[in-house]
């Protein structure tokens, strides 16, 4: 037998000594694993890997992705313009554009120190909770701070001042393996300087928030939401401390409060309000679901700035435009996994399992038959998500409440195509806030609900580190 082989095959010898008794062990890959999004999934794994159309769109499909990409891809410009159907930007904003948070339908990042914006990274804020403030609260899950909002916006229209700049430090945190071996951390340290409208309430809770990754989203709207609520009710009964809550969040076109499965902490209820409030937030822009501009009333050179809507009152994003980039971001494709049967890769995932990973990521799901569009359904996919709220304890908490999410609560993120970050975006910074450098740190920042996961992952010697991570890289 190679050497390599021996190796693996006595890894996997410790692993069936040392696994939970209930932990599965995995010998060879599962039927269909490497489809992570059953038919629609994509074979690219290049820079382009996340740009990619669902594997079973039509040819007459795929030109309506196109034209929505078009206007994912393409900078919004200042009103009055002559590009009337891409006028209306700001007048406050965080970017141009929704690929430049997006980038290659990836996943955002923290500023550097050099950056002049944050740009794929942005800060929510929000002030304590009061009685006062129910109808807000039941509608946006949050308080807005008074003066600046519910978002930060660093970058403005000419005649419009900025809110401020956005800056982020670090600081070493170390943390120590079984075998004695250090990896340092960096816990982030959040700046906000030069802020254009006075002094923010004094009780302000920030969040920071890089932009996650594009792919699959439509699959992820596609689960039954019966599926996703027998889970919490699968976790709260096995009582071994993963209790994973669904958001309750307000649905802006049917006025009521329903389940939320999108954003960090599950705080939008489906793709459409998703995007409204991302053309609302990052980019000033008007739809008809939300057809004002993102303005307090403190900032009235915002409020009184020219904006881009039709003669007739028609939004700056139109409800055709609305319609193309929904279809463009619910069939971004999910690429295909690779080396799914190789043996390191196997013990990584036996590794994951020994864990208790798949507590909150759950594997896999099958979609809807009714899903919003025909390719999306029935498709069995591997999300690794459970889309619940988890406890992650106080190391990643914000301190920040949104709707039912408490501020150490944060939303299962889906790990497909997370091995392809480095090709894709450029880099590999992870979690919430980006400050996680590698998925081994983001691994090692999990706490509350996950720490007997970190903990077992501390206990791993550097050969099982190095096939869990070729686990995660698989994804």
């Amino acid at each position: 037998m190679p050497p390599s082989l021996l190796r693996w095959s006595t890894l996997f010898m410790a692993l069936s000594l040392s696994a939970c008794d209930d932990a599965p062990r995995f010998t060879q890959a599962e039927p269909g694993e490497a489809r992570s999004g059953g038919e629609a999934t994509v074979r690219k794994s290049d820079q382009n890997a996340f740009s990619m159309p669902s594997a079973n769109l039509s040819p007459t499909r795929r030109l309506d992705f196109s034209v929505g990409n078009s206007f994912f891809r393409s900078p919004w410009v200042i009103a009055p313009s002559t590009t009337t159907a891409r006028d209306g930007l700001g007048p406050l904003f965080n970017t141009n554009g929704c690929q430049n948070c997006h980038i290659k339908d990836g996943r955002g990042h923290p500023p550097t120190p050099d950056s002049d914006n944050a740009v794929s990274m942005l800060v929510r804020l929000s002030i304590p909770n009061e009685p006062a403030y129910a109808k807000v609260i039941e509608q946006l899950g949050i308080v807005p701070e008074p003066v600046y909002g519910g978002q930060f916006q660093d970058m403005a229209v000419p005649g419009v001042a900025p809110e401020g700049k956005v800056r982020v430090e670090y600081e070493p945190l170390t943390l120590r393996f079984k075998d004695g071996s250090e990896v340092e951390l960096r816990k982030p340290k959040l700046q906000i300087t030069q802020l254009g409208y006075g002094p923010m309430h004094p009780d302000t809770r920030f969040s920071a928030r890089v932009a996650p990754p594009m792919i699959g989203l439509g699959l992820l709207e596609a689960i039954p939401e019966a599926a996703i609520l027998a889970n919490a009710q699968a976790q709260a009964k096995a009582g071994n401390g993963i209790a994973g809550r669904p958001n309750r969040v307000w649905d802006d076109a049917q006025q009521k409060t329903v389940l939320g499965r999108f954003g960090w902490k599950a705080g939008q209820p489906n793709l459409n309000q998703q995007n409204v409030h991302a053309f609302s937030g990052d980019m000033g822009l008007t739809t008809s679901l939300r057809p004002f501009d993102d303005c307090t009333d403190a900032q009235t050179a915002c409020k009184q700035a020219p904006n881009g809507n039709g003669p007739d009152g028609e939004p700056e994003v139109s409800d055709n435009i609305l319609r193309l980039v929904l279809f463009y971001s619910r069939n971004l494709g999910v690429p295909a996994r690779r080396d799914v049967g190789s043996p390191q890769v196997l013990a990584g995932k036996n590794l994951f399992y020994q864990a208790g990973c798949q507590s909150c990521h759950t594997p896999q799901f099958t979609t809807a038959a009714d899903a919003a569009e025909p390719e999306l359904a029935n498709q069995v996919i591997r999300p690794y998500s459970d889309l619940l709220l988890h406890d992650m304890g106080e190391g990643l908490a914000d301190n920040r409440s949104e709707f039912q999410a408490g501020g150490r609560d944060w939303r299962t993120p889906p790990l497909w195509g997370i091995g392809l970050t480095q090709t894709v975006s450029g880099h590999t910074q992870f979690l919430h806030d980006g400050r996680a450098r590698n998925l081994l740190e983001a691994v090692l920042w999990h706490g509350g609900e996950a720490r007997a996961a970190q903990q077992q992952v501390l206990s791993f010697n550097a050969e099982q580190r190095a096939a869990l991570l070729a686990f995660l890289n698989s994804l």
